[in-house]
C-alpha cells in the first residue's frame, strides 16, 4: 500500500534516490538563502528594520543546505546536478512569482512595494515548506540518520512562516491590505501548480531511479494530480489567510547551528 511514510523510506534507502533528494533540497534551499541576502541588503530605507529578520531568513536557509550537504557526506555522497524541472525556485520565477533574480542583483534600492511582494510570497511558500516539514517529523523525527535534521528544519520553517503573518499583519494595518491580499492569492494559485509539476518531475526520476512498476509510477502521479484537484478547488485558501502567530518575533535572534546528523 503507497503511504508517505513509505515512499520516503523508499527514496531514504537508496543511495541514489536519496542523492537526488538532498540534491534538490540543498539547491533551493541555497537558492532561498542567496535570495534573502540579497533583499536584506537591498531593503528601502523606510523599512531597514526588517533587514535583521530578512537576514535571518536568509542565513537559516544556507544552514538548511548546509544540512542536506551533510547528510549526503554523512553517506558519503556527493551532490548531483538538480534537474531544471524540479527546480521549484526558479519555475515560481518564470510564473512571475516573488521578486525576479536579475533584480535582485542590481544594486539598486527595492521599494516598499517589492517587500510586500516579497513577504507575501514567502508567506505561500513558507505554508508548504512547514506543511511538508511537519509531515516528515511525524514520520521520521525518530529516524537515527535523518531524524535530527528535520525536527531542525522544521522548527526553522514554522519560525519563517511565522514572521511572514506577523509582518504581513502590520503592513496590512499600515494600508497594504489589498495589495497583499491580491499577491497572496496569485502566489497561491502559481504555487498549487508548480508544485505539481515539481511533483510529478521529481517522482518520475525517484521512478526511475528505484524502477517502479508503471502501475505503482501511475497511482502517484494520479494521487499529485489530485491532490492539486483539491488544492485548485478549495485548497489554496489555507495559503492566503492572515493570523496572528503565536510564535512572536520568531526571527528576532540568532539562528541555530546546524546539524546534519540524527
Amino acid at each position: 500500500m503507497l503511504s508517505a511514510r513509505s515512499l520516503f523510506q523508499e527514496i531514504v534507502g537508496h543511495d541514489d534516490s536519496f542523492q537526488l533528494f538532498c540534491s534538490i533540497a540543498a539547491s533551493g534551499e541555497s537558492q532561498g538563502g542567496w535570495e534573502n541576502a540579497r533583499i536584506a541588503a537591498l531593503v528601502p530605507d523606510g523599512m531597514r528594520h526588517l533587514a535583521p529578520k530578512i537576514t535571518r531568513h536568509g542565513a537559516d536557509e544556507d544552514k538548511h543546505g548546509r544540512i542536506f550537504r551533510a547528510l549526503l557526506r554523512n553517506r558519503g555522497l556527493a551532490p548531483v546536478p538538480v534537474p531544471p524541472e524540479t527546480d521549484y525556485t526558479m519555475l515560481l520565477e518564470r510564473r512571475g512569482i516573488g521578486l525576479a533574480h536579475d533584480r535582485l542583483r542590481r544594486e539598486q534600492a527595492l521599494s516598499e512595494r517589492d517587500i510586500v511582494v516579497y513577504l507575501a510570497h514567502s508567506r505561500v511558500t513558507e505554508q508548504r515548506a512547514s506543511e511538508q516539514m511537519v509531515l516528515l517529523v511525524n514520520h521520521f523525527g525518530d529516524h537515527p540518520e535523518i531524524g535530527r535534521a528535520v525536527r531542525q528544519i522544521s522548527g526553522d520553517e514554522d519560525n519563517h512562516l511565522a514572521y511572514c503573518h506577523e509582518e504581513l499583519l502590520r503592513l496590512a494595518r499600515a494600508g497594504h491590505g489589498r495589495t497583499i491580499q491580491r499577491v497572496l492569492r496569485e502566489s497561491a494559485l502559481a504555487e498549487i501548480a508548480v508544485y505539481r509539476d515539481v511533483s510529478l518531475a521529481v517522482m518520475a526520476h525517484m521512478g526511475r531511479l528505484l524502477r517502479w512498476p508503471a502501475p505503482k509510477a501511475a497511482a502517484l502521479a494520479a494521487g499529485i494530480r489530485g491532490v492539486y484537484a483539491y488544492e485548485r478547488f478549495a485548497g489554496w485558501h489555507r495559503m492566503v489567510g492572515l493570523r496572528p502567530p503565536e510564535r512572536r518575533d520568531a526571527l528576532g535572534g540568532a539562528p541555530a547551528a546546524a546539524h546534519g546528523r540524527a
